[in-house]
Protein backbone atom coordinates (compact mmCIF):
# COMPACT_ATOMS: atom_id res chain seq x y z
CA UNK A 1 0.00 0.00 0.00
CA UNK A 2 2.80 2.66 0.65
CA UNK A 3 4.79 1.84 -2.21
CA UNK A 4 1.40 2.43 -4.27
CA UNK A 5 1.02 5.99 -2.26
CA UNK A 6 4.99 6.57 -3.30
CA UNK A 7 4.23 6.44 -6.87
CA UNK A 8 1.34 8.21 -6.78
CA UNK A 9 3.30 11.29 -5.05
CA UNK A 10 5.92 10.86 -7.33
CA UNK A 11 3.96 10.56 -10.36
CA UNK A 12 2.25 13.68 -9.66
CA UNK A 13 5.54 15.70 -8.27
CA UNK A 14 6.81 15.46 -11.80
CA UNK A 15 3.81 16.52 -13.41
CA UNK A 16 3.64 19.60 -11.55
CA UNK A 17 7.03 20.41 -12.66
CA UNK A 18 6.56 19.69 -15.83
CA UNK A 19 3.80 22.52 -15.91
CA UNK A 20 5.49 24.88 -14.25
CA UNK A 21 8.47 24.41 -17.24
CA UNK A 22 6.09 24.50 -19.87
CA UNK A 23 4.92 27.83 -18.22
CA UNK A 24 8.47 29.56 -17.96
CA UNK A 25 8.76 28.57 -21.95
CA UNK A 26 5.53 30.16 -22.26
CA UNK A 27 6.45 33.42 -20.97
CA UNK A 28 10.05 33.77 -22.41
CA UNK A 29 8.34 34.23 -25.36
CA UNK A 30 6.46 37.57 -24.29
CA UNK A 31 9.13 39.74 -26.40
CA UNK A 32 9.37 40.55 -29.88
CA UNK A 33 11.84 41.81 -32.72
CA UNK A 34 9.55 44.42 -33.23
CA UNK A 35 9.39 45.57 -29.57
CA UNK A 36 12.69 47.14 -30.18
CA UNK A 37 12.25 49.77 -32.30
CA UNK A 38 8.74 52.47 -31.57
CA UNK A 39 7.28 53.66 -34.84
CA UNK A 40 5.31 56.58 -32.40
CA UNK A 41 9.14 57.58 -31.42
CA UNK A 42 10.04 57.44 -35.06
CA UNK A 43 6.95 59.43 -36.29
CA UNK A 44 7.69 61.85 -33.26
CA UNK A 45 11.63 62.03 -34.02
CA UNK A 46 10.95 62.81 -38.07
CA UNK A 47 8.23 65.55 -37.41
CA UNK A 48 11.02 67.81 -35.26
CA UNK A 49 13.90 66.96 -37.96
CA UNK A 50 14.78 69.85 -40.57
CA UNK A 51 15.67 67.81 -42.92
CA UNK A 52 16.48 63.80 -43.75
CA UNK A 53 20.13 63.68 -42.97
CA UNK A 54 19.06 65.55 -39.30
CA UNK A 55 16.54 62.54 -39.27
CA UNK A 56 19.36 59.77 -39.90
CA UNK A 57 21.40 61.23 -36.95
CA UNK A 58 17.95 61.32 -34.76
CA UNK A 59 17.83 57.79 -35.34
CA UNK A 60 21.04 56.84 -34.84
CA UNK A 61 21.83 59.10 -32.09
CA UNK A 62 23.76 57.31 -28.78
CA UNK A 63 22.33 59.80 -26.29
CA UNK A 64 18.45 59.24 -27.55
CA UNK A 65 18.66 55.32 -27.98
CA UNK A 66 15.68 55.96 -30.00
CA UNK A 67 16.57 51.92 -31.39
CA UNK A 68 16.71 48.80 -30.07
CA UNK A 69 17.43 46.37 -32.87
CA UNK A 70 20.44 43.72 -32.77
CA UNK A 71 19.59 41.97 -35.80
CA UNK A 72 22.81 40.73 -36.78
CA UNK A 73 23.24 39.73 -32.95
CA UNK A 74 26.76 40.83 -32.92
CA UNK A 75 26.05 42.43 -28.73
CA UNK A 76 25.77 46.43 -31.09
CA UNK A 77 22.68 48.08 -31.70
CA UNK A 78 22.84 48.10 -35.67
CA UNK A 79 23.11 51.72 -37.45
CA UNK A 80 19.67 52.48 -39.14
CA UNK A 81 20.34 54.28 -42.57
CA UNK A 82 17.95 56.63 -44.82
CA UNK A 83 16.81 56.20 -47.99
CA UNK A 84 14.73 57.88 -50.35
CA UNK A 85 13.21 58.35 -53.59
CA UNK A 86 10.44 61.01 -54.66
CA UNK A 87 7.61 61.99 -57.34
CA UNK A 88 5.76 64.99 -58.71
CA UNK A 89 3.51 64.69 -55.27
CA UNK A 90 5.29 62.10 -52.53
CA UNK A 91 7.90 61.19 -50.84
CA UNK A 92 9.18 57.61 -49.67
CA UNK A 93 11.01 57.46 -47.04
CA UNK A 94 12.93 54.14 -46.20
CA UNK A 95 14.93 53.09 -43.42
CA UNK A 96 17.06 50.09 -42.95
CA UNK A 97 19.43 48.37 -40.77
CA UNK A 98 22.97 47.89 -41.86
CA UNK A 99 23.41 44.32 -40.55
CA UNK A 100 26.60 43.26 -42.70
CA UNK A 101 28.65 44.30 -45.63
CA UNK A 102 26.29 45.27 -48.64
CA UNK A 103 23.43 43.63 -46.31
CA UNK A 104 20.23 45.54 -45.18
CA UNK A 105 17.07 45.32 -43.18
CA UNK A 106 14.08 46.87 -44.39
CA UNK A 107 12.87 48.15 -40.72
CA UNK A 108 9.85 51.28 -41.76
CA UNK A 109 9.13 53.32 -44.81
CA UNK A 110 7.71 57.09 -44.53
CA UNK A 111 5.17 58.16 -46.89
CA UNK A 112 4.97 61.93 -47.10
CA UNK A 113 2.06 62.56 -49.94
CA UNK A 114 0.59 66.06 -50.89
CA UNK A 115 -3.13 66.11 -51.37
CA UNK A 116 -5.36 67.95 -54.08
CA UNK A 117 -5.56 70.93 -50.98
CA UNK A 118 -2.15 71.32 -50.34
CA UNK A 119 -2.14 69.88 -47.35
CA UNK A 120 0.78 67.22 -46.38
CA UNK A 121 0.16 63.77 -44.79
CA UNK A 122 2.33 61.24 -43.27
CA UNK A 123 2.50 57.41 -42.77
CA UNK A 124 4.89 55.91 -40.84
CA UNK A 125 4.46 51.95 -42.15
CA UNK A 126 6.04 48.38 -40.73
CA UNK A 127 7.82 46.55 -42.48
CA UNK A 128 5.35 43.25 -42.94
CA UNK A 129 8.22 40.97 -41.84
CA UNK A 130 9.00 42.98 -38.65
CA UNK A 131 5.62 44.24 -37.84
CA UNK A 132 2.97 42.19 -39.80
CA UNK A 133 0.74 43.29 -42.66
CA UNK A 134 -1.03 46.68 -42.38
CA UNK A 135 0.54 48.15 -39.43
CA UNK A 136 0.33 51.66 -40.31
CA UNK A 137 0.70 54.82 -37.91
CA UNK A 138 -0.44 58.49 -39.22
CA UNK A 139 0.87 61.06 -37.21
CA UNK A 140 -1.04 64.40 -37.04
CA UNK A 141 1.49 67.11 -36.07
CA UNK A 142 0.78 70.05 -33.81
CA UNK A 143 2.08 72.37 -36.00
CA UNK A 144 3.53 71.55 -39.58
CA UNK A 145 7.21 69.96 -39.33
CA UNK A 146 9.79 72.24 -40.81
CA UNK A 147 10.72 68.90 -42.99
CA UNK A 148 7.66 69.63 -44.58
CA UNK A 149 8.98 73.00 -46.36
CA UNK A 150 12.09 71.25 -46.76
CA UNK A 151 10.46 68.29 -48.71
CA UNK A 152 8.54 70.41 -51.19
CA UNK A 153 10.93 73.37 -51.60
CA UNK A 154 13.40 74.18 -54.00
CA UNK A 155 16.57 72.77 -51.77
CA UNK A 156 14.94 69.02 -51.78
CA UNK A 157 17.11 66.60 -53.09
CA UNK A 158 16.49 62.55 -52.59
CA UNK A 159 18.48 61.28 -49.58
CA UNK A 160 20.71 58.16 -49.88
CA UNK A 161 22.65 57.94 -47.08
CA UNK A 162 26.61 58.03 -47.66
CA UNK A 163 27.33 55.48 -44.49
CA UNK A 164 27.42 51.51 -44.40
CA UNK A 165 28.85 48.52 -42.79
CA UNK A 166 32.21 49.50 -41.01
CA UNK A 167 31.47 53.37 -42.05
CA UNK A 168 30.15 55.36 -39.74
CA UNK A 169 29.49 59.06 -38.69
CA UNK A 170 31.70 60.12 -35.69
CA UNK A 171 29.15 61.14 -33.76
CA UNK A 172 27.60 57.59 -33.81
CA UNK A 173 29.16 55.17 -31.01
CA UNK A 174 27.10 51.59 -31.02
CA UNK A 175 25.82 50.84 -27.62
CA UNK A 176 25.08 47.09 -26.10
CA UNK A 177 20.78 46.55 -26.48
CA UNK A 178 18.36 46.79 -23.62
CA UNK A 179 16.27 43.88 -22.41
CA UNK A 180 12.92 44.50 -24.61
CA UNK A 181 10.83 45.95 -21.64
CA UNK A 182 13.56 48.15 -20.61
CA UNK A 183 13.32 49.70 -23.73
CA UNK A 184 9.72 49.64 -24.26
CA UNK A 185 9.20 51.38 -20.91
CA UNK A 186 12.23 54.18 -21.51
CA UNK A 187 11.05 54.99 -25.24
CA UNK A 188 8.03 57.43 -24.29
CA UNK A 189 10.24 59.80 -23.10
CA UNK A 190 10.94 60.21 -26.92
CA UNK A 191 7.34 60.31 -27.79
CA UNK A 192 6.18 63.86 -27.94
CA UNK A 193 2.77 63.80 -26.26
CA UNK A 194 1.69 67.13 -28.42
CA UNK A 195 1.22 64.90 -31.82
CA UNK A 196 -1.73 62.34 -32.67
CA UNK A 197 -0.81 58.53 -33.73
CA UNK A 198 -3.51 57.45 -35.45
CA UNK A 199 -3.71 53.73 -36.58
CA UNK A 200 -4.98 52.92 -39.88
CA UNK A 201 -5.36 49.86 -42.59
CA UNK A 202 -5.68 52.15 -45.77
CA UNK A 203 -2.01 53.10 -47.05
CA UNK A 204 -2.12 56.69 -48.88
CA UNK A 205 0.95 55.78 -50.98
CA UNK A 206 0.42 53.66 -53.99
CA UNK A 207 4.05 53.97 -56.08
CA UNK A 208 5.01 49.99 -55.49
CA UNK A 209 7.61 50.96 -58.24
CA UNK A 210 9.78 53.74 -55.76
CA UNK A 211 9.35 51.06 -52.55
CA UNK A 212 10.21 48.52 -54.64
CA UNK A 213 13.58 50.09 -56.38
CA UNK A 214 14.85 51.36 -52.72
CA UNK A 215 13.49 47.87 -50.57
CA UNK A 216 16.33 45.73 -49.28
CA UNK A 217 15.54 42.72 -47.30
CA UNK A 218 18.50 40.50 -47.00
CA UNK A 219 17.54 39.15 -43.53
CA UNK A 220 14.20 38.24 -43.99
CA UNK A 221 15.37 36.62 -47.04
CA UNK A 222 17.73 34.25 -44.92
CA UNK A 223 15.92 34.04 -42.40
CA UNK A 224 11.82 33.16 -43.48
CA UNK A 225 10.96 31.54 -40.55
CA UNK A 226 11.16 34.51 -38.26
CA UNK A 227 8.64 36.17 -40.34
CA UNK A 228 6.00 38.10 -37.88
CA UNK A 229 3.46 36.00 -38.53
CA UNK A 230 5.48 32.75 -37.85
CA UNK A 231 6.69 34.58 -34.93
CA UNK A 232 3.28 35.37 -33.49
CA UNK A 233 0.50 32.85 -35.10
CA UNK A 234 -2.65 34.29 -34.90
CA UNK A 235 -1.53 38.00 -34.74
CA UNK A 236 -2.53 40.16 -37.28
CA UNK A 237 0.31 42.95 -36.97
CA UNK A 238 1.93 44.49 -34.01
CA UNK A 239 -1.26 46.61 -32.97
CA UNK A 240 -2.87 43.13 -32.82
CA UNK A 241 0.38 41.97 -30.81
CA UNK A 242 -0.26 45.05 -28.16
CA UNK A 243 -4.00 44.29 -27.55
CA UNK A 244 -3.16 40.65 -27.29
CA UNK A 245 -0.81 41.48 -24.54
CA UNK A 246 -3.39 44.00 -23.04
CA UNK A 247 -5.83 41.53 -22.99
CA UNK A 248 -3.26 39.15 -21.13
CA UNK A 249 -1.73 41.41 -18.86
CA UNK A 250 -5.16 42.57 -17.58
CA UNK A 251 -6.01 38.58 -16.76
CA UNK A 252 -2.58 37.86 -15.45
CA UNK A 253 0.05 40.31 -13.68
CA UNK A 254 3.27 37.81 -14.52
CA UNK A 255 2.65 37.56 -18.58
CA UNK A 256 4.59 41.02 -19.28
CA UNK A 257 6.31 43.41 -17.36
CA UNK A 258 4.44 46.29 -14.90
CA UNK A 259 4.55 49.35 -17.14
CA UNK A 260 4.58 50.99 -14.61
CA UNK A 261 7.63 49.07 -12.24
CA UNK A 262 11.11 50.69 -11.99
CA UNK A 263 13.28 50.07 -14.62
CA UNK A 264 17.14 49.72 -15.11
CA UNK A 265 18.68 53.02 -14.04
CA UNK A 266 21.78 52.27 -16.66
CA UNK A 267 19.59 53.48 -19.30
CA UNK A 268 19.25 56.94 -19.26
CA UNK A 269 19.30 59.64 -22.43
CA UNK A 270 21.96 62.57 -21.68
CA UNK A 271 19.90 64.68 -23.92
CA UNK A 272 16.36 64.21 -25.16
CA UNK A 273 15.93 67.24 -27.53
CA UNK A 274 14.48 70.39 -26.71
CA UNK A 275 11.41 70.00 -28.94
CA UNK A 276 10.86 66.49 -26.88
CA UNK A 277 8.18 66.39 -23.98
CA UNK A 278 8.52 64.04 -21.16
CA UNK A 279 5.32 61.64 -21.01
CA UNK A 280 5.69 61.33 -17.39
CA UNK A 281 3.24 62.47 -14.77
CA UNK A 282 3.93 65.48 -12.94
CA UNK A 283 4.26 65.26 -9.29
CA UNK A 284 3.82 68.27 -6.95
CA UNK A 285 6.27 68.28 -3.95
CA UNK A 286 6.07 70.47 -0.77
CA UNK A 287 7.71 74.08 -0.91
CA UNK A 288 10.94 75.25 0.54
CA UNK A 289 10.45 76.07 3.62
CA UNK A 290 7.90 74.52 4.70
CA UNK A 291 8.61 73.49 8.32
CA UNK A 292 4.51 72.56 9.29
CA UNK A 293 3.10 68.81 8.50
CA UNK A 294 0.27 68.10 7.37
CA UNK A 295 -3.34 68.28 9.32
CA UNK A 296 -4.24 65.02 8.27
CA UNK A 297 -2.56 62.14 7.39
CA UNK A 298 -2.81 61.30 3.40
CA UNK A 299 -5.10 58.82 2.24
CA UNK A 300 -4.00 55.01 2.47
CA UNK A 301 -6.32 53.56 0.29
CA UNK A 302 -4.86 51.90 -2.49
CA UNK A 303 -4.18 53.54 -5.72
CA UNK A 304 -2.62 53.54 -9.12
CA UNK A 305 1.59 53.83 -8.84
CA UNK A 306 2.58 56.95 -10.60
CA UNK A 307 5.11 55.93 -13.28
CA UNK A 308 7.76 58.02 -11.58
CA UNK A 309 8.56 58.09 -7.86
CA UNK A 310 8.07 61.74 -6.60
CA UNK A 311 10.88 63.75 -5.51
CA UNK A 312 11.52 64.96 -1.89
CA UNK A 313 12.42 68.06 -1.16
CA UNK A 314 13.91 69.19 2.30
CA UNK A 315 13.55 72.55 3.90
CA UNK A 316 16.04 74.97 3.25
CA UNK A 317 16.13 76.19 7.10
CA UNK A 318 15.27 74.72 10.00
CA UNK A 319 12.31 75.43 12.18
CA UNK A 320 13.19 79.07 14.19
CA UNK A 321 12.03 76.59 17.72
CA UNK A 322 12.74 73.10 18.29
CA UNK A 323 9.46 70.76 19.34
CA UNK A 324 8.69 70.54 22.53
CA UNK A 325 9.88 66.93 24.04
CA UNK A 326 7.16 66.56 27.09
CA UNK A 327 4.65 64.18 26.84
CA UNK A 328 0.96 64.75 27.61
CA UNK A 329 0.25 63.57 31.36
CA UNK A 330 -1.88 60.85 32.02
CA UNK A 331 -4.86 62.52 32.69
CA UNK A 332 -5.07 63.76 28.94
CA UNK A 333 -3.93 61.05 26.93
CA UNK A 334 -6.93 60.04 25.56
CA UNK A 335 -8.23 63.36 24.69
CA UNK A 336 -4.63 64.15 23.60
CA UNK A 337 -2.73 61.76 21.76
CA UNK A 338 0.78 61.85 21.10
CA UNK A 339 1.43 62.80 17.80
CA UNK A 340 3.31 60.55 15.97
CA UNK A 341 5.36 61.30 12.99
CA UNK A 342 3.79 59.95 9.58
CA UNK A 343 5.29 57.07 8.24
CA UNK A 344 3.78 58.40 4.49
CA UNK A 345 6.88 60.89 4.08
CA UNK A 346 7.39 59.98 -0.10
CA UNK A 347 11.16 58.60 -0.62
CA UNK A 348 13.20 59.32 -2.77
CA UNK A 349 13.54 58.63 -6.32
CA UNK A 350 15.35 59.58 -9.81
CA UNK A 351 13.20 62.15 -9.84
Amino acid sequence: MMKHIFILVFTLLISAISVAQDKTTIEAKSSDISDNLDLEAVASAFGESKDLEDFEKKLNDPDLQLSNLDLNNDGQVDYLRVVSDSDKSSRVVMIQAVIGKDEFQDVATIEVEKDTSGTTKVQVVGDVYMYGPNYIIEPVYVRPPIIFTWFWGPLFRPWYSPWYWGYYPPFFHPWRPFPPYVYRQNVHVHINVNHTYHYTNVRRNTNVNMRRDLSRNDYASRNPQQSFNRRNEGVTNRRDLTRTRENTNTANRRDIPNTNRNVNPDWQPRSSGSNVRNNRATVTTPGRGSSTRPSTLPSTSHQTRPSTRPQTTMPSTRPSTRPSTSYPSMNNRRTQPMQMPSRNMPRRGRG
